[in-house]
């Protein structure tokens, strides 16, 4: 049995899982119309390639990927474009951005696939294919997954999946893992094939036996050298560094990579989608979305991307007292700004919230230098210190004081007796630290720019003085040249080539009077 570690801290917030389990994914129906976001990835944003009118088939790009990272973006079925405008979407800015609307057909039409037999191609091939077939991580970054396949030289030994789903009332993972675990451990072995690791292990939280029992099978059945690994449930034993901590118990090293100590991590719902994406050929249209909260009906979906959320809130019945949503669970979701924006493909759950179930947070007090906060963070930091550097807005104290090591994961507000938001604390001091840095960044580049500048005036400069150099040189001896008298052999060498003493007078003459002209041919 594999030896298991800890990671420092963590929280056992109520689960709120069982709800949304107790049915099988259902497949929502085909909305009214589609809102499909263009940038709905980390990275550069997609570049349409459609326009108001097209007809689309299902799968057909409409966005193409626009820089090193970036995505594709497809239509989620046939029908027609009827815009490519700004609109409101999931994003805690509130602030609009470019979207293509679908009208669907009804036919649900769709484009010519290709699939492919991995182990024919190279695995820059198989990265290709899968940027182009909009393939990024389900997990909530949503990260393209053919950047993390580009490991260089880096040798990668173990490739994790992670199935941990540590936070409450998501359960999309869990129900993807007891249905579809044939498809995850196959996609597993694709991206181990295109990572070379040397083994691939499933982390798992063990508050989930039937996933636990549903991967194991599969892998049993399809012959994979892969491991299910049980992990003790524990929040946020989900984050990429503490589940690499409890399996392997490796620590990735401050400002590095997973890849630096030889691990890659992958969502579950990832490997699942490059199964699809290479063995069918099918792009990501669609993901499995928890609906949980404040509903008479629990359940998981499976629905396009790009489908209202009040659609798919509709098919689980929110209560009457419901006053907002969240996307995400409710330790690191963000409220929506509308409950029409489009699902996208980071969309792994929207809780409908109430006073009632979610009550409005207290006024925040005093820090009272409990340590509560210390003792339960992931990433062993001391948030009491980082939240005084970022009130006092010192944020070189606060990088100094490993400041963005920090997930995000609010535990440390959880548990803080003070009510203090510290977790909006840490956003806007690593917001204020990549403005300046970003500041810095475009002062250097104009000081480059200038320093360039004075570079070549000053080159220019030089050379002109260099050329009129020359030039007076060549007068000085061709002045030296018309003072001596032309020896016989001289004369006769004069004579045959038809170069008189006056012409070549004349050329030295010219020379010292117009400097600029350069030599008369």
């Amino acid at each position: 049995m594999r030896k298991l570690y800890h990671f420092h801290g963590g929280i056992h917030p109520p689960s709120n899982k069982t709800q949304s389990t107790r049915t099988a994914i259902a497949h929502a129906p085909l909305p009214t119309k589609l809102i499909v976001p263009l940038h709905q990835h980390a990275g550069e944003a997609a570049k349409p390639v459609v326009q108001a009118g097209d007809h689309v088939l299902k799968g057909q790009l409409i966005g193409m990927p626009d820089g090193f990272v970036s995505s594709a973006v497809h239509a989620p079925t046939s029908g027609t474009i009827t815009a490519i405008d700004m609109q409101l979407i999931a994003h805690p800015s509130g602030l609009p951005n470019l979207c293509a609307t679908l009208i669907p057909d009804g036919k649900d039409e769709w484009a010519a696939l290709k699939p492919i037999d991995y182990r024919n191609h190279s695995s820059a091939e198989l990265q290709h294919l899968l940027r182009m077939a909009g393939v990024v991580g389900l997990g909530g970054a949503a990260f393209p997954s053919d950047i993390k396949l580009r490991i260089g030289k880096q040798k990668i030994t173990t490739l994790i999946l992670n199935g941990a789903e540590c936070e409450p009332y998501i359960t999309c993972d869990d129900m993807l893992m007891r249905e579809r675990a044939a498809e995850i451990v196959q996609g597993a072995e694709m991206l181990r094939f295109m990572l070379d690791a040397d083994e691939v292990l499933i982390g798992v939280e063990d508050n989930k036996p039937e996933a636990v029992a549903a991967l194991q099978q599969a892998i049993t059945a399809n012959g994979m050298k892969q491991e299910v690994v049980a992990i003790p449930t524990i929040y946020p034993g989900g984050g990429a560094k503490q589940l690499i901590r409890v399996i392997t118990g490796l620590e990735v090293p401050s400002g590095k990579l997973p890849t630096d100590i030889g691990v890659q991590c992958f969502n579950v719902a990832t490997a699942c989608t490059v199964y699809r994406a290479l063995a069918h050929g099918e792009p990501l249209l669609s993901r499995v979305i928890t609906i949980a909260g404040n509903v008479r009906h629990a359940q998981n979906y499976e629905a396009l991307i790009g489908t209202p959320i009040d659609e798919l809130v509709a098919l689980s019945e929110a209560l009457p007292d419901t006053d907002r949503y969240f996307m995400g669970g409710p330790m690191m979701g963000m409220p929506l700004p509308s409950v029409h924006v489009p699902a996208v493909k980071a969309t792994n759950c929207i809780i409908a919230a109430s006073a009632k179930l979610f009550p409005p947070p207290q006024p925040a007090m005093p820090c009272i230098r409990c340590t509560r906060c210390v003792e339960v963070c992931p990433a062993d930091l001391q948030p009491q210190d980082l939240y005084w550097f970022a009130q006092s807005r010192e944020f070189g104290r606060a990088q100094a004081f490993s400041l963005f090591d920090c997930i995000e994961c609010g535990a440390c507000s959880y548990v803080c007796p003070s009510h203090i938001p510290l977790v909006q604390f840490y956003r806007f001091a690593k917001s204020e630290i990549r403005a300046r840095e970003h500041d810095k960044q475009l002062a250097d580049q104009a000081r480059v720019r200038h320093e360039y500048h004075e570079q070549r005036l000053e080159r220019e400069k030089r050379e002109k003085a260099e050329k009129l150099a020359a030039k007076e040189k060549a007068a000085q001896a061709a002045k030296l040249a018309s003072a001596q008298p032309l020896t016989p052999q001289q004369q006769a060498e004069q004579a045959e080539l038809g170069v008189s003493r006056a012409h070549i007078l004349a050329v030295a003459q010219s020379e010292v009077e117009h400097p600029d002209e350069g030599v008369i041919q």
